[in-house]
């Protein structure tokens, strides 16, 4: 069931994704060679205990962190740990919060020094898919005009789409309905309505030999060990088109 928000829910769904954007930008300016993962989740903790606001990751499913980092091959639901950023990494970060009932969601991914042409394409095209697919998020137009506009975007460049994981609904949950897949499947292709708030996230990878998951059951890695970028925002139909709510 997918649950239209009210103006009033609407701002307060955009009240905590300020914060989620806050916490993405505090992560982004710290991230360098040098600093363990861990230190991003340590900033994280630290701005919710201070705002009074909850990771809504952790604990989710069994999620063991406040935020899941990334590097190079690792797509999604990378663990905070000592592993330290190097230069030539890309480091990608996933943020939600939860504030008095009301959720958000965002992710960005960073280059961290000097990369190749094709990575760093890798991810100029990552991002540039999620704005293309926000394009799309307009009354009346289809779930699939928002899919079909980060896969064409993400073919044109060669890059390949992870099919496995998808943008979704949020605003009263982590994850809500609609799915928002980055590909036209065979899922519902809803007619997109004003007061929908869903998350879009293209997940791109240099490869095309597909993904896989880890002993721990949560990071997602390339089967091929190139590498994957990854963005995400959070956003609400409205009568005059898109708003991004996760940004500053």
């Amino acid at each position: 069931m997918i649950h239209l928000k009210t103006l009033h829910e609407v701002n307060q769904i955009e009240y905590s994704s300020k914060m989620v954007a806050e916490i993405l930008q505090l992560c982004y300016e710290y991230i360098k060679p040098g600093v363990a993962t861990l230190e991003l989740e340590e900033i994280a903790d630290k701005y919710c205990l201070d705002k009074n606001v909850r990771p809504s990751f952790k604990g989710y499913m069994g999620f063991p962190h406040s935020i899941c980092v990334c590097i190079n091959d690792e797509v999604v639901h990378g663990f905070p740990s000592k592993r330290i950023i190097q230069e030539g990494d890309i480091v990608s970060v996933d943020c939600g919060i939860e504030r008095n009932g009301y959720y958000s969601d965002a992710a960005f991914t960073k280059i961290v020094g000097d990369v190749s042409y094709r990575i760093r394409k890798l991810v100029e095209t990552t991002e540039k898919c999620l704005y293309k697919g926000i394009s799309k998020a307009t009354h009346y137009n289809r779930l699939h005009d928002i899919s079909s506009a980060i896969e064409d975007s993400a073919a044109e460049q060669m890059f390949s789409v992870v099919k496995e994981y998808t943008g979704h609904g949020v605003g009263f949950a982590v994850h809500e309905s609609p799915t928002v897949p980055n590909y036209v499947g065979k899922g519902i292709n809803y007619i997109l309505k004003v007061g929908m708030v869903i998350a879009i996230e293209p997940m791109l990878m240099c490869g095309n030999s597909g993904i896989g998951v880890e002993s721990n059951g949560w990071i997602v890695k390339t089967t091929d060990g190139k590498p994957a970028a990854h963005f995400e925002h959070s956003i609400v139909i409205l009568e005059d088109g898109p708003r991004i709510l996760t940004k500053l």
